[in-house]
């Protein structure tokens, strides 16, 4: 699973800079004062279900102190809680955690009467509960087949100008990468659809469907679907279209945006995205907005 990353150089000189004792930090987590001085010293690391009550001792941001790459899991929702498995017996009123060990696992999934109760105690709403469950599920299934993948591997550098996409599967690839270039990187199949039929305010697509069309299997979706998905991504409708002048437009756009994200811009800037794509307003436009946000960065420096 996409576990948190303990850092802990960083958690000491969280910890000093705020002047907090080990002692006080130990207390408020529950734990002796040699198990933080283990943490910090690297000869062991602290329980995921402990970083929430950690951060919060440290008076800092969960997500800042100990980052987590990709999306979480039901066991990602659980440790962000603070709550050990065991824990979650008396939370669904049964006698094991069995249920919920199982559906963390990929083997089954949660009866529908566990998860409004699971979805309270971990402060999330069910549907992000069901969303985490999916990928326990697909995570399960990929180290099955042999196909698991580290978190956060995909490739999120920005293309260079030969790379317009051509067929629909290509465009969508590459929406999600520029549209989400963070370590985190884009959401699951499962989450695309879920938005795209949110948008649409009807069931049009699935997650597998969603997951055909973005690894080529199906050619082509119905208008409605392509209409709801430029309408989530924040692209023209027009981008999905067979013409190669709209897709180099759009896909230029996602260039900047990519790396505007990632403090690239200014590359961006000196190439001028290319002869065949923004006009010359459209260019003065991403250069003062390229200015700008120079001049913010350096103002942070």
């Amino acid at each position: 699973m996409p576990a948190r990353h303990f850092d802990r150089d960083r958690a000491r000189a969280v910890r000093r800079a705020a002047d907090i004792f080990q002692s006080e930090v130990a207390a408020e987590l529950g734990v002796s004062d040699s198990a933080v001085a283990n943490w910090e010293a690297g000869h062991s690391s602290p329980d995921p279900e402990k970083l929430p009550a950690y951060a919060a001792a440290l008076r800092g941001d969960l997500d800042d102190l100990f980052p987590r790459r990709g999306l979480p899991d039901l066991a990602d929702l659980r440790c962000d809680a603070g709550i050990y498995q065991y824990e979650t017996a008396a939370v669904i009123g049964t006698k094991s955690a069995g249920p919920v060990a199982g559906a963390e696992r990929g083997d089954r999934r949660l009866k529908d009467r566990y998860v409004p109760a699971l979805a309270e105690k971990y402060g999330v709403s069910e549907t992000e509960l069901r969303r985490a469950e999916d990928r326990s599920m697909a995570a399960a299934e990929a180290r099955k087949n042999g196909t698991a993948e580290e978190p956060g591997t995909q490739d999120t550098t920005a293309p260079d100008s030969s790379g317009v996409p051509g067929s629909l599967a290509e465009k969508i690839t590459l929406l999600l990468q520029r549209s989400y270039p963070g370590p985190q990187g884009p959401p699951s199949d499962a989450e695309m659809a879920a938005e795209v039929n949110a948008h649409a305010g009807a069931e049009i697509i699935t997650g597998e469907d969603f997951a055909d069309l973005r690894a080529g299997v199906t050619e082509t979706a119905p208008p409605v679907v392509l209409d709801a998905l430029a309408a989530v991504v924040g692209v023209s409708r027009m981008y999905f279209e067979p013409d190669e002048a709209v897709a180099a437009q759009v896909y230029e756009g996602l260039q900047l945006l990519a790396a505007a994200k990632k403090g690239a811009v200014g590359r961006v800037r000196a190439r001028g995205l290319g002869s065949r794509g923004l006009s010359p307003k459209a260019l003065a436009l991403v250069n003062e907005l390229v200015a700008e946000m120079t001049e913010k960065e350096a103002d942070t420096k």
